[in-house]
């Protein structure tokens, strides 16, 4: 049941007005009443640890989903990642990654005891709708890179028991069960898109229930995955790679194939895979690399983080001015490419916030309502909204679920 208070938020308007007969407030009127009746969810959001390079953090010092700017937001429910970053194949870089993991878990869970009235974890699709209907933010626990994993595909279990119900294999940088979309410089596609114990973990993540996410994987990685997966997928944070030609988008193809296997792909509005590099971004890259003495054989700002913080800063200033900035209209451009390629059923949202993600007009969770209003002004319905929103998502969740009960899986 919803809340008096969301259902007071939610109240319809009054039968009228179409978007083009109505001036710039009413439209914004309108645009805001659509967002607060839509469940709105944004599928990937990075979890950030005291002591995490202060340039995640947004300009006020709190992080980009803090609960006051979910709040402005009218952010209904977000899925926390457990995400770590892929280091050096040994027993050392794999138990820190596990240490990260662990740490970052907890982190998920805290936020609920801290904020009782206004968070709770949500185990399922039901659960998001249930915490939502009682006035509260539903919080998902994800997962992202296996490389925190021991190579066995029981791993998932125990993640499945501590709450984990959307899992990707990989990040940045290969591991034991998948090849990444960004190898580490001259790694290449070792294993060809899944290994075999990627493809086994496929199955077992069926078998759990757990939603399987496919944003970091090769093209081959992710071709495989809906090869063998018995339910729907989730891309959690990718884009178009027939806008950007990026090794993190997708291609028509794959698009292609998500919807043929009934899946979700939500847009991130990371500057970088919304508009294409310039021609002389390798070699001005290259030059600025140089400039601050960081090793050419790495790429993008790989050890920049290592710099003294006045060389750092001044590093990501110069590091960002190699990209055109992208917009709001930008990233909406995502969204619309890939619904008109596939239909407006398999889309969504997903920030990647608290990870250099974020757009002016969609710079933190507080912006929320601006994607809806550039959703309204391109004349999607308020059914097809709600559906980018949130309801796509939570059906393949459900699809997810019903999965490993052996029932079909959605349509």
């Amino acid at each position: 049941m919803i809340s008096s208070a969301r259902l007071a938020r939610r109240t319809l308007m009054t039968a009228g007005a179409m978007l083009g007969l109505m001036s710039a407030p009413a439209i914004a009127a309108d645009a805001a009443a659509v967002h607060g009746r839509a469940l709105v969810l944004d599928g990937h959001v990075d979890v950030l640890l005291p002591g995490t390079n202060a340039r995640y953090y947004a300009p006020d010092g709190t992080t980009f989903s803090e609960l006051g700017k979910l709040k402005a937001g009218g952010v209904d429910a977000l899925v926390y990642a457990v995400a770590v970053s892929t280091g050096p194949d040994t027993p050392e870089g794999h138990a820190a990654a596990r240490a990260e993991a662990d740490a970052k878990l907890a982190a998920i869970r805290k936020l609920a005891v801290d904020h009782p009235g206004d968070i709770a974890i949500a185990y399922s699709a039901e659960d998001v709708r249930k915490i939502v209907g009682q006035g509260k933010i539903a919080v998902l626990i994800g997962f992202q890179n296996a490389y925190s994993l021991k190579p066995d595909v029981a791993e998932f279990d125990r993640l499945k028991a501590d709450g984990v119900r959307v899992a990707a294999l990989n990040h940045a940088g290969n591991n034991a069960f998948a090849d990444s979309s960004r190898p580490q410089q001259g790694a290449g596609e070792q294993h060809g898109g899944l290994s075999p114990l990627g493809k086994a973990a496929v199955g077992r993540l069926n078998d759990l229930g757990v939603l399987i996410d496919v944003s970091q994987l090769t093209p081959k990685g992710v071709f495989q995955t809906l090869e063998l997966t018995r339910t729907p997928v989730v891309a959690t944070h990718s884009a178009a790679r027939g806008l950007v030609d990026n090794t993190r988008n997708l291609s028509d193809a794959e698009l292609d194939a998500i919807k043929a296997n009934g899946g979700v792909v939500q847009v991130v509005p990371f500057n970088a895979y919304l508009l294409p590099a310039p021609t002389d971004y390798a070699q001005r890259l290259k030059s600025l690399r140089a400039q601050y003495g960081l090793a050419l054989d790495k790429s993008g700002y790989q050890g920049a983080d290592d710099l003294p913080a006045d060389r750092r800063d001044a590093f990501f200033v110069a590091y960002r001015a190699l990209s055109p900035q992208a917009t709001l209209k930008d990233y909406v451009d995502h969204i619309d490419y890939i619904a008109k390629r596939i239909g407006a059923d398999h889309v969504g949202v997903g920030t990647d916030f608290n990870h250099g993600s974020g757009v002016p007009g969609f710079r933190d969770e507080a912006d929320a309502a601006n994607v809806t209003g550039e959703l309204l002004a391109r004349g999607y319905s308020e059914e097809q909204v709600d559906a980018i929103w949130g309801g796509n998502f939570l059906r393949v969740l459900a699809a997810a679920e019903a999965g490993a009960k052996g029932l079909a899986k959605a349509d």
